[in-house]
């Protein structure tokens, strides 16, 4: 593999760990997803095997902990020979801790495996990752597979994610994939698949992962460290997303979307003091996490509402009262359209007042304000 330098030593992060979570390679199962592993599995045992494979899916729901499942149990398990002896086919993709594939693949030492993923820039002011992967790194998992043929046997990379790819590195890796060296599986990960080359997409096999389940969510919560408790509402706010779930918990945002639910009960008559106090938790210094996750957590509400007005049922409560709440704004598909056109504009609103260093506390003020007018104008006369 690309080598990496030891990370106990090295303070560099990693552009593709979720703070607070295990990293996808240190997670050796994966939850919730098992149509997509049966998938590879059924080609895998009728060696039908493509060079490229593309992991598509909501952000945060296993799509890179899949891969790195596969390219383990790719570079661990013997190619068959068709003898006699032959093992029975493998039935899943678990591969043991202990095994040397599984230690050199957590150490990111695995000569068989290249990862590619936003290259560090330490002559940046700051030192950050770039914001692409450049045509450069693609060169160098080109050149990787032309002298690291290792023992003959199958090789692999993870492209963490495709997503991230300029112009010319999409190119270059169209290239690759359309001749592919032998033995090498291509394991791209993507988010937006829409965003890729077509040509990219159509010399892969796509593996769509889905979002997980209340009770595949609370298991995932559990082996990440976290908590089984919140699990529903965590299912509910993050879409499925493990990955986005780690990243509400660390904010306590099972806390504030009922901070958010409570104000959003005094509509029409809002209660401004509450109101400000929402407005100021996204302000000030070093606030700008708390901003973001107070925008997606209102448009989350705004998209439940326009949801359960068209479909005439509300969706599972993820703070107490909120069904109710629901209902009572959004009793019809008259209101869901008012609701829904509402929430294509606010948050791309504040973001651009953002974008342009306007008073956060002031945008999000705004927003709350422009809700309660549209609660009035939609309430009984």
């Amino acid at each position: 593999m690309a080598r990496a330098p030891d990370l106990s030593e090295d303070p560099i992060p990693e552009p593709d760990r979720v703070e607070g979570a295990p990293h996808p390679r240190e997670t050796l199962w994966l939850i919730g997803q098992t149509a997509a592993e049966a998938t590879f599995l059924d080609a895998y045992r009728q060696g039908r095997l493509p060079h490229g494979w593309l992991l598509t899916g909501p952000r945060g729901v296993g799509k890179a902990t899949l891969a790195w499942r596969i390219a383990r149990f790719l570079l661990a398990t013997p190619e068959e020979d068709g003898g006699l002896f032959a093992p029975p086919p493998p039935v899943s993709l678990d591969v043991p801790p202990d095994h040397p594939v599984a230690r050199r693949m957590l150490a990111l030492s695995e000569p068989r495996l290249f990862l590619l993923r936003r290259p560090w820039d330490d002559k940046a002011t700051p030192p950050r990752h770039r914001q692409e992967i450049t045509v450069e790194e693609v060169r160098r998992m080109k050149n990787f597979f032309s002298l690291s043929a290792a023992d003959g046997g199958r090789r692999a990379a993870i492209i963490d994610t495709a997503d991230d790819l300029n112009t010319n590195a999409a190119n270059a890796l169209l290239k690759l994939l359309e001749e592919p060296p032998r033995g090498v599986t291509l394991l791209l990960v993507s988010h937006q698949p829409w965003h890729l080359l077509p040509t990219i997409r159509s010399r892969c096999r796509d593996l769509r992962l889905g979002p997980l389940s209340a009770p595949d969510m609370a298991q995932a919560l559990v082996a990440a460290g976290g908590t089984a408790d919140e699990a529903g509402a965590m299912a509910e706010l993050s879409g499925g997303s493990v990955g986005e779930a780690i990243r509400i918990a660390n904010q306590d945002g099972i806390k504030l979307y009922a901070q958010i639910v409570a104000l959003f009960a005094t509509l029409p008559r809002l209660d401004r003091p509450r109101a400000l106090a929402l407005a100021e938790a996204g302000a000030g210094r070093g606030a700008e996490a708390s901003f973001e996750l107070i925008l997606r957590l209102v448009d989350l509400f705004l998209a439940r509402l326009a949801r359960a007005g068209v479909t005439g049922h509300p969706p599972p409560e993820a703070a107490s009262g909120e069904a109710a709440l629901i209902a009572r704004l959004a009793p019809d598909a008259g209101a869901a359209l008012v609701w829904a056109d509402l929430a294509q504009s606010l948050s791309a609103r504040a973001r651009r007042g953002r974008a342009v260093n306007l008073d956060p506390a002031s945008l999000l003020m705004d927003m709350v304000l422009k809700i309660d007018e549209t609660a009035g104008m939609l309430a009984p006369r």
